[in-house]
């Protein structure tokens, strides 16, 4: 396929220093900054998310934050249509697009498809989770093997979510399993026709570990949990919002009364952060195309001028 331009993707775990990296190559390149993170669309959510600040995004022009209401979910599809146009729009002014983030999905979504048009209505989602409440597991497998004779391909028949997830798709499209996933395989992405440069920042755990400490204690003492206060009706609206971490934390520790000790609440947030970084790890290893890695050390930025040359 002929290639229309070229895409800048920079990721890396939690902490590890993207932003900074980020910031310093795209006001050198003249480039523009297109978030990647699932939690910085959401308006409100700023320090718990370390959004760029207001500063930082007047050096550089930057989209993908405070795109949807914090209430609203924000689905993967949305992402990787807004993306599409956003990626259109900076190339037709002739500058380049830096991806910037560590959302799974949201990075993935640049390489592979994640989303297809199957579309499963409010009726759809009470049936299914009626048969589930009446009859449990056994009862959700044996009407997927009803919808899909075909066979249920690679669906864990042991996990009740896959299964009824499988099955909606299934009662929605009115196809097996195997024919869905077979026509998910074809499936490209707006960004097929771009070649892509990806590097992942990286640092060693202990460094790594020390800057997560310390990046959680700074957004307590800037205010995480006013921030999470005057956002409590919107999060609880909106579960895959309530459910980030600091911001989860955050609503337990209101939830209780508010009186613990914050360096409870420090703990709390900097362990499930350290144990997130584990998980990034693993799915960067497993799940992202071939890249570069670039370790960092305290303040540094790697060689700005050759970043992307590998």
């Amino acid at each position: 396929m002929l290639k229309t331009g070229i895409l800048y993707l920079l990721t890396g775990p939690t902490a590890s220093g993207k932003s900074a990296c980020a910031l310093a190559w795209a006001e050198a390149r003249g480039a523009e900054i297109l978030s990647c993170d699932a939690l910085q669309v959401y308006q409100g959510m700023d320090i718990g998310t370390a959004k760029p600040t207001p500063a930082q995004r007047a050096r550089v022009p930057h989209h993908g934050l405070d795109i949807c209401a914090t209430a609203k979910t924000f689905s993967v599809a949305e992402f990787r249509d807004y993306a599409a146009r956003v990626v259109l729009e900076v190339q037709a002014r002739g500058r380049p697009v830096l991806v910037v983030g560590g959302s799974g999905f949201y990075l993935k979504s640049f390489f592979a498809a994640v989303a297809d048009d199957v579309v499963i209505t409010p009726e759809i989602e009470a049936e299914v989770r009626a048969l589930e409440e009446s009859g449990g597991l056994p009862a959700l497998v044996e009407r997927l093997r009803a919808a899909s004779p075909a066979g249920t391909g690679e669906v864990d028949l042991h996990n009740p979510r896959r299964v009824a997830r499988a099955l909606a798709r299934c009662v929605a499209s009115g196809q097996s399993v195997p024919a869905l996933a077979a026509a998910f395989a074809e499936l490209g992405t707006p960004f097929d026709s771009y070649e892509k440069k990806l590097v992942r920042l990286e640092r060693a755990p202990e460094e790594l570990a020390e800057r997560i400490r310390a990046r959680t204690r700074r957004m307590l003492r800037e205010g995480l949990v006013d921030e999470v206060r005057g956002l409590a009706d919107a999060l609880r609206a909106n579960p895959a919002a309530a459910s980030a971490i600091g911001y989860r934390e955050t609503l337990a520790w209101i939830d209780a009364g508010g009186h613990a000790p914050l360096a409870e609440l420090e703990e709390a947030i900097t362990r499930h952060t350290l144990q997130l970084v584990k998980k990034q790890r693993t799915w960067f290893r497993h799940q992202l195309p071939a890249h570069r890695v670039a370790t960092l050390a305290g303040e540094m930025c790697p060689d700005l001028k050759t970043l992307f040359d590998w």
